[in-house]
């Protein structure tokens, strides 16, 4: 198991930043493809971003794509989400994944592990 935790959720006005972290604890999150996704209530899970193995090559969804940055920490076993340019659309429980196979890629049944999720509210 690869358990994953998130943190730094929370309640922003439009236009403002929040960053989340995904934790990992007994594997090393380097070796894995390692993806946000996000779900609003009603809707389907929607991918965010991810950031391939080793080489950590970061590739985004349409809708976050030049406001939300993805990046990893090797030293603190972390990848986080920095999101910025915040609009309410943006709300929803962001989940982190983390997937073994390099083929992991915007489908969530790709991932092999999965932390709680973090509530992120964008007010107007």
């Amino acid at each position: 198991q690869v358990p994953l935790v998130e943190s730094g959720g929370g309640l922003v006005q439009a236009g403002g930043s929040l960053r989340l972290s995904c934790a990992a604890s007994g594997r090393i999150l380097r070796n894995y493809v390692v993806a946000w996704f996000r779900q609003a209530p009603g809707m389907e899970r929607e991918f965010v971003a991810r950031i391939t193995r080793s080489l950590g090559i970061a590739y985004y969804g349409e809708s976050v794509k030049g406001r939300f940055i993805i990046s990893r920490d090797d030293a603190k076993n972390t990848v986080s989400l920095q999101m910025n340019s915040l609009k309410p659309e943006d709300t929803a429980v962001y989940s982190c994944a983390a997937a073994a196979s390099t083929l992991a890629s915007t489908t969530p049944t790709g991932y092999d592990y999965w932390g709680q999720g973090t509530q992120v509210t964008v007010s107007s």
